[in-house]
């Protein structure tokens, strides 16, 4: 009952924003899928598949209109995986995947974006995810960059035969955006944005403003590391192959650094009664030119205790008060 209560909860709060020039209107907070895909070279360490699947029916459940994934997300497992929730489920959430990263036999990462490769990642995507069409379909990379008018330029003709409905990129600076810009409408960008991480804040959020271009900021929790979770024992209990220990976040200084961080992050969530990864969510929220953020999640419970960031919106008190924290992390990093 506890759960049934939660999901009202959310339900009649959770807020939404348009995406660009296109008709989503998308709940600030989407599930992120990288972590349930399982291993892989940029794995999360193990995964369990029931409650991968559980997490995504718990999020749709939750209010959460929209999903995030892609075919390198445990090498084509993650959007399998949403196809069978959606087996399961009554929602019909919106649907985002990318293109241009594909494994060899190894199941080595290679990147590619010829149009041949970027026309059969998007069918194999189709039949993995089982949709006739992709809501949102984005470059993950600008890589290699030579490639990028060849991809972007296929793209744009799945866009014509309708096997796609919106284009975005992923991890674009300015110059790559303007270049597949003048080529076709660009819905969305997808950067990294986080409290550890501001610079989308120098030129690429204004950028996307001024061209109405949609922002979908992805590791606003900073892998996990803004969640109030971690800890020097916490770290030591990761998978061998869990990707974040190759990190220079998860490593001296700056994970010590982070820490003492959000330790006193923690005390403005409390003031709120709100979660520490919470306020990291709604935090990248308070800038207007950001439509959502993705949240990734393994578990039920981690989605149901994110999700409430979308119906919080942060008081300049406190927007403030933790602009004085990330000057002093910056200062203990540098």
């Amino acid at each position: 009952m506890q759960f049934f209560n939660t999901f009202i909860y959310i339900k009649k709060t959770m807020q939404k924003r348009k995406l660009g020039k296109t008709d989503l209107e998308l709940t600030t907070v989407g599930l992120g899928t990288w972590a349930m895909g399982g291993p892989w070279e940029f794995g999360w360490g193990p995964q369990d598949d029931n409650e991968a699947i559980g997490a995504i029916i718990a999020a749709m459940e939750a209010g959460i209109n929209w999903i995030d994934t892609a075919p390198a997300y445990g090498l084509g497992h993650s959007e399998e995986l949403i196809a069978q929730a959606l087996k399961q489920s009554r929602y019909k959430p919106i649907v985002a995947t990318k293109c241009g990263i594909l494994w060899n036999e190894k199941k080595q990462k290679i990147t590619c974006l010829k149009k041949e490769s970027i026309r059969q990642e998007c069918i194999n995507s189709l039949k993995r995810l089982n949709v006739e069409v992709i809501d949102l379909y984005q470059m993950h990379w600008p890589d290699p960059d030579a490639d990028v008018e060849e991809g972007w330029a296929e793209m744009l003709k799945l866009l014509e035969e309708g096997k796609v409905r919106y284009l975005g990129v992923s991890n674009f600076n300015v110059r790559q955006l303007e270049r597949v810009r003048k080529m076709g409408t660009v819905s969305s960008l997808q950067p990294p944005y986080s409290m550890l991480h501001r610079d989308v804040e120098n030129e690429l959020l204004k950028y996307c403003a001024r061209h109405e271009i949609g922002v979908i900021a992805y590791s606003p929790m900073q892998r996990g590391l803004l969640t109030g979770k971690f800890n020097a024992g916490y770290l030591k209990t990761l998978a061998p192959d869990d990707h974040r220990l190759r990190i220079a976040d998860f490593q001296e200084p700056r994970f010590s650094a982070a820490l003492e961080l959000v330790e006193h992050l923690k005390k403005i969530a409390k003031r709120s009664n709100r979660t520490c990864a919470q306020l990291a969510v709604s935090w990248v929220l308070r800038r207007p030119e950001v439509t959502a953020a993705i949240v990734g999640a393994r578990k039920p419970e981690q989605i149901l205790e994110t999700s409430p960031a979308s119906d919080w919106n942060l008081s300049k008190s406190d927007i403030k008060e933790i602009e004085k924290l990330l000057n002093e992390y910056q200062k203990n990093i540098s």
